[in-house]
Order: C-alpha cells, then structure tokens, then sequence
C-alpha cells in the first residue's frame, strides 16, 4: 500500500522578489490546500535593492507560508547572504541546503542538491562547486548496492544535452548547461530534475534509465527548467506537483513507463572508447548525406568519400522493382520512424528518396493513408535542413498529383508535440464526400469545441516564421494550400487530426479516429503497401531515379 503523496512545488529563480512569490503560493494555496514543502533553485537573493524585504523575513517580521528550502549563491553577488556554505536556516521556515550533500524528509523524500555554477579555475569562487563536490555527493550513494535513485534533484544549472532525443528548449542551447551536471544527473536518476538560471521554462519530455530489453526496467526522469518569479513575459516559474517517495512505492508502479517516453539523453552510444557526437539535428550541423547503392546495372548515386567509416553506418535492402542496399547513419537512440533503426517496419515503406521515404500508416483512416518523414532523425518540420525542405516538398507535391488522379483531396497535417520524429500525415478524402470548405470548417468547429484557437496562416509562409524549433504546435495543410495552425499549450488531444477527418461530416468513419483501433495483421500491412507502391509508382520521382 503506497504511502499518501507529498504535495510540493518547485520554483525557479526569484532574485529576491520574495513577496511576490509568497504571494503567489498563498493564492495556490488558498484555491489549492496546503503544500508540504516549496523547493527553490536558482539565484534565490538579489541585487542590493530587495534587502529591505528579506530584511522582514529575516527579522520575523514576515514568516514565509511554507517551509522553503533554497540553494546557495549562484554570483558572487550574493554570496553574503550565506553564513554557512554547509546549509543552514536562515528566517523561519527558509532553509539553505548547503553547497551541495542530499536532504532526506521525515517521510522519506530524498532531495538531492548541488549550489551555485560550475568552478571555471581553481581555487573555486565562493559560489562556484567543483569535480570534487560532485565526486562527495555521488560516492557514498553509488556505493549502496540498494541504490536506485533519489526522488528530486535540485541544481542552478542544467545539465548538458538534456534537450537530445527530446522536446527543444527556447533558448541558445549552445551555451546552455554543463556536462558534470549531466553526468551526475546520470548517475543519481532522479525522478524529478529542477533547474534554473536560464530564464525560460522547459519541460523535457520523460527519459528512461534502462536500456530496453538489456537490462531490467527502472523508473523514468522528469527534467523540468523554470524561468525568473514575475518575469514579463509570464513564463513558467512554478510548478506543482504530487510524490510518493521512492522507497514507499510499489516497485511495478515505480517503473511504470509513460506513452511519450524517451531515451536518456546522457548515454550516447560508446565507439572506440570514445563518445559519438550527438545527432545532427541536435548540433545545428548539417546532416551527413545518405549513400545509395544500386545492386542492377545502373553506377552508384553517390559515392561515399574515404573519410566515412563505414562501420558508423547500418547496411538496409529494400526492393522496388530494382534491388537497393542503402547505407544509412546509425540512429542515435530507438526511434520508430528513423529508417536506420531496427525499430521501423519496413514492410511498410512505399518510396524512398535521399533525405526522405515515404511509408503506409499504421492503422490508417484509410488504405492509402501514408506518412511523409525525414530518413534521418528531425523533431518537425521547422528543425528540417534545407535540402530535406526540399525533398519532402516533392514527395508533397507528387502526392497530390496522385489525389487529384483518383479524385481525391489530399489533406496532410502534422503534431509536433509528444513525438520524437517527425510524421507528416498524408490523407486523401474522395471529392464527392465533401469540398475543402467542408473539411476547414471541421477543423475549426471542433477546436473551437475544444477551445483551441486554429487560426489561419497565409499559403505561402514558412512555418519557422511562426513556430521556433522546439515549439510544440498542431498543423493543417489543404488542398488549396490554405494552411491552420495551432500553437499547442497543454493537454492537447493527441488524436484530433483523425478525429476530425473520421468524423461524421467528413469520412464518417469516427470508429476508426484511433489508429490503435484499426491494427491489421502484418500480411494484411504487406498487401496494402504493396497496392500502394503499385498505384504511386507512376508518380514516384524516386522509383524513377
């Protein structure tokens, strides 16, 4: 029998805007109940201005509305409101942890925590930790064999890489975060990670911290930034939520793995001893070009030049009247729709290009319901580099022609949020069932129905005008070229394209609105693809390459 969960909040750097953010959670809390602890990361003291008002906190004029606990001086600014780099209390019910050691509750929540930014030289600054804390933090825990990671980890700065494999921060991610911090993030596992200091929120998707079917299944890691008390543009800077802590759990339920979950953005996979460069997409790098080689008569498209170790890449054969083996990067990390991965069902492919392939969909609203994804690993379509642009809009406008051919409409849209690569759906919607006024007009009633607001882009601009890389947003393309768009908040229903067009005012097939509802055997998947690469052949740009 689990224990009952711990209601905590986490907040990011208040910079000495105490009040304000006292004010707030006594406005949670009235609306709310009761929370059991604030946990505070970032600069939590100001500039000379705000000591008047923690002068009230600290006198007892004031008492803070739930017991605090902070970090330490992440300038050198502020290192005088710290009397004791080994933690102390402060004001009444406002706690320093210390420069960094872990802070177990009565309940059994264990926190871990490091202060301050990563030491530049040594001596270390005052408000600077170094390898040497890192290495004081970690040991004693490793060395418990019963180890399996602590429940919140609270640092000032992020740790490096965390946005691999996963959502995108908005922010500069080239300078953005430290890799001790990653690794010591690897090695504690935490099931919720704070940070601050960057003044945005991000919330990364969740990452595993178990190699699938290697080793045995663990809990997953919650990375979540949060941006500056009252900043102006009303960023994210509290976030609420419920814990059971570990050591109370019922280990099934610990491990329980979410739908949106990913791999862990620390591990990147070992070669030679060495570490791989992150994946293309990640860096800003341009990708590495794919290689094609013909088995029949015809000269290779592209050869590969000498400076390519072979042994980085994964050998496919895949058939379409000529016999092709391709060879293709290694994936980063599992991916379903990465073409390189074993993951992908290849029987599934109808055409492939350079940059891009195009495949049958799984469980599709109907047989010839394709999808259109980059070959290699890319989030959404704003991330996507020019000459895979490029491509895909051919594969866009070679389908279209084959809509029109069969007297169709050809509607695609695309849901950059809870996905790691991007799957522009492709589907066609017999002219006769209804006009494209018809099918814009079901958009938007229904996300008005949802009170989501579709609004209208003109045909001809460029999505990343509008949608940033790492924006989440949901995305409708016409047939005319019309195109709707949505800038996703939360909670967005993650089937509403297939809703829509299931509907009854369109393809009025609302059973089939989840693709999880319309499996088919894989011989059943066979034969449709191979009706499918039939009837697109003709209009197969790549087949005639």
């Amino acid at each position: 029998m689990e224990d009952k969960p711990l209601r905590v909040l986490a907040c990011g750097d208040v910079e000495g805007r105490i009040n304000a953010l006292f004010n707030r959670v006594n406005a949670i809390q009235k609306k709310s109940g009761q929370f059991d602890l604030l946990l505070c990361v970032g600069e939590f003291f100001g500039t000379s201005e705000a000591e008047a008002e923690w002068e009230a906190y600290k006198s007892g004029a004031k008492k803070a509305p739930i017991h605090t606990y902070i970090l330490g001086a992440a300038s050198q600014e502020t290192v005088k409101y710290f009397p004791n780099s080994d933690g102390c209390e402060l004001a009444e019910s406002i706690t320093y942890l210390g420069r960094r050691g872990i802070f177990t509750g009565a309940s059994g929540l264990q926190i871990a925590y490091v202060s301050g930014r990563e030491a530049q030289h040594e001596p270390a600054l005052s408000h600077c930790f170094t390898s040497k804390d890192i290495t004081a933090l970690v040991a004693p825990l490793l060395s418990n064999s019963k180890f399996r990671g602590v429940d919140i980890l609270l640092t000032s700065q992020w740790p490096r890489g965390v946005w691999q494999y996963g959502n995108s921060p908005e922010t500069d991610t080239k300078f953005c975060g430290v890799s001790s911090i990653a690794d010591l993030t690897d090695k504690l596992k935490p099931r919720y990670h704070f940070a601050g200091l960057e003044a945005v929120h991000y919330e990364r998707l969740p990452y595993r911290n178990h190699v699938v079917l290697q080793e045995n299944a663990q809990h997953v890691s919650r990375f979540i930034a949060l941006a500056t008390v009252n900043n102006p543009a009303k960023k994210k800077y509290l976030y609420a939520f419920n814990i059971v802590p570990m050591k109370n759990m019922d280990p099934a339920e610990l491990v329980k793995q979410p739908q949106d979950v990913t791999e862990n953005p620390y591990r990147k996979p070992m070669k030679d001893g060495k570490k791989e460069k992150p994946p293309p997409s990640m860096t800003g790098e341009e990708p590495v070009s794919q290689f094609f080689f013909d088995l029949g008569q015809k000269k290779p498209q592209h050869q590969p030049r000498e400076s390519i170790h072979l042994q980085s890449f994964r050998s496919i054969r895949w058939s379409n009247g000529s016999n092709w083996t391709i060879l293709l990067p290694y994936p980063t990390g599992p991916c379903w729709f990465c073409l390189a991965s074993p993951e992908v069902e290849k029987h599934l492919v109808i055409s492939i290009g350079t940059h891009c392939y195009m495949a049958l969909a799984k469980g599709g609203l109907t047989p010839d319901h394709v999808l259109l994804l980059p070959i290699g690993h890319y989030q959404s379509v704003v991330d996507l580099a020019s000459e895979v642009v490029e491509e895909m809009e051919k594969y866009k406008s070679a389908v279209k022609k084959f809509c029109k051919s069969r007297a169709q409409r050809c509607i695609m849209f695309e849901r950059n949020y809870r996905s790691q690569h991007l799957q522009l759906q492709v589907v066609p919607v017999p002219m006769e069932k209804c006009s494209t006024e018809d099918i814009k007009e079901a958009f938007m009633t229904q996300a008005e129905e949802q009170q989501m607001e579709l609004m209208e882009i003109p045909a001809h601009t460029d999505l990343k005008q509008i949608a940033p890389p790492g924006t989440p947003y949901f995305y409708v393309e016409l047939d005319t070229g019309e195109k709707l768009f949505y800038r996703i908040k939360k909670n967005f229903p993650l089937q509403f394209g297939r809703e829509v067009l299931a509907s009854e005012a369109l393809l009025n097939i609302p059973m089939r609105a989840d693709w999880r509802e319309c499996k088919c055997t894989k011989e059943e998947e066979e034969d449709q693809a191979k009706q499918m690469r039939s009837d697109f052949e003709p209009f197969d740009f790549a087949h005639e390459d």
